[in-house]
């Protein structure tokens, strides 16, 4: 018989503790706490840490759905679709490509350019400075004469030849001393909305501009012939190899 032994003998390999060390990147919790106590010095600087939370958190939701009806359909503005129609042309065309754009043109010539705007100015009282054209509307500014504090500069406005007609207030901009002896002005800013149905060739939008101050009105409408402007179609043609640049462009 061979002698009982208490030692019990195994081929596992002999274990040792585990030793889990930190990344260099991360202190340590004593480390932590040091650079947090440490008052930061640097003129500007703050000891408050930022903190991100995330909306799930605090019991609120990570998306949102919105569910569109038949009714519901959202409407796309006439001049981004154009611009669509112009990207898919551009892509499905091997040759030079034509298309048409609709802009509204002025009928008049910008009073400012005028040699006779200053005394226009100063014989209506008020005076169209200038007006432009831009995708939702037209921007202009008008010039009255300072009369008094108190007063209100208006646009009145129609799309069907004043079988309905619109107004919008004038913002006051800035002041200018007047010259040669001549009363001092106001500039005053307004924007005419231009719905996406009048983008039509032929469709016209008249307006006129109206000074209120001290009980009496005052007109400016083109010498009785009313400010337009109307949409007209620009033909353009460009070559293939500008594909790239027309698309930037828009």
């Amino acid at each position: 018989q061979y002698p009982q032994s208490n030692t019990v003998t195994s081929c596992d390999p002999h274990l040792r503790p585990i030793m889990r060390r930190r990344a260099r990147s991360l202190p340590s919790s004593p480390e932590r706490r040091r650079n947090t106590a440490t008052q930061c010095r640097a003129p500007g600087c703050s000891n408050r840490r930022n903190r991100v939370r995330f909306a799930d958190a605090l019991g609120l939701e990570l998306t949102q759905v919105k569910v569109f009806q038949a009714g519901e359909d959202p409407l796309i503005p006439l001049h981004v679709l154009s611009r669509l129609s112009i990207n898919s042309d551009l892509c499905c065309s091997r040759r030079e490509l034509e298309f048409a754009m609709q802009c509204l043109v002025p009928d008049f010539q910008q009073p400012a350019d005028l040699e006779d705007f200053p005394s226009r100015l100063q014989e209506q009282r008020v005076c169209l400075e200038r007006v432009s054209s831009l995708d939702l509307g037209l921007n202009g500014t008008v010039r009255v004469v300072n009369i008094a504090f108190e007063k209100q500069v208006a646009v009145r406005y129609t799309f069907n030849h004043w079988r309905g007609q619109h107004e919008v207030s004038a913002q006051w901009h800035s002041n200018a001393p007047g010259k040669d002896g001549q009363d001092p002005v106001d500039v005053f800013t307004f924007f005419l909305p231009i719905p996406p149905f009048l983008l039509q060739v032929s469709s016209v939008v008249e307006f006129a501009v109206r000074y209120r101050v001290n009980g009496q009105e005052y007109w400016d409408n083109n010498r009785g012939e009313n400010y337009s402007f109307t949409c007209r179609s620009h033909p353009l043609k460009m070559p293939r190899e500008c594909e790239e640049s027309w698309i930037h462009f828009i």
